[in-house]
């Protein structure tokens, strides 16, 4: 049984709308052609910048599906980011293919084990340093750890 996510229950969203590469231009549920109007700059909180692209419907007031497609109160404005559209099509077609299938399977088993381990055999539950470096070493301890244990038990 497949879990319904937030773009499967939204019939209107702009993942699901048709996109004209060739004319670089969107087509709205009802067929009307979205033009490209401009396009800007967003930073993340993690200071990550990319570039939306903006695509403007032209006559929605006499749509017939106009108040359900959108709740603008003019034409109906979308931002779409073409990279990070085709990074995650990329990351979605790997983790579909046969190599992405064994992957996901085997990390059940390879590492989750290790979080479970770490986390309640050895009661490692939050860092207790702060700063990217001390985190890094304190990791690094964590990690040498279970290894050694693992080695113990191994050779033992």
């Amino acid at each position: 049984r497949r879990v319904k996510t937030r773009k499967e229950e939204k019939p209107f969203s702009t993942e699901k709308l048709h996109y004209n590469e060739s004319k670089d231009c969107f087509y709205c549920p009802t067929g009307q052609l979205m033009h490209r109007i401009g396009e800007r700059r967003k930073r993340s909180e993690n200071n990550y910048e990319r570039l939306l692209v903006q695509y403007q419907a032209q006559n929605c007031e006499e749509c017939s599906i106009n108040g359900v497609c959108h709740n603008q109160k003019s034409n109906r404005i979308i931002e779409v980011s073409h990279i990070g559209n085709y990074l995650r099509k990329k990351a979605k077609d790997k983790l579909e293919s046969e190599t992405g299938i064994y992957y996901r399977k085997k990390r059940c088993a390879d590492v989750e084990p290790v979080f479970a381990n770490v986390k309640h055999n050895k009661n490692f539950k939050r860092f207790l340093l702060r700063g990217i470096e001390k985190v890094t070493v304190e990791i690094g301890l964590v990690t040498m750890a279970h290894n050694l244990s693992k080695w113990a038990t191994i050779s033992a």
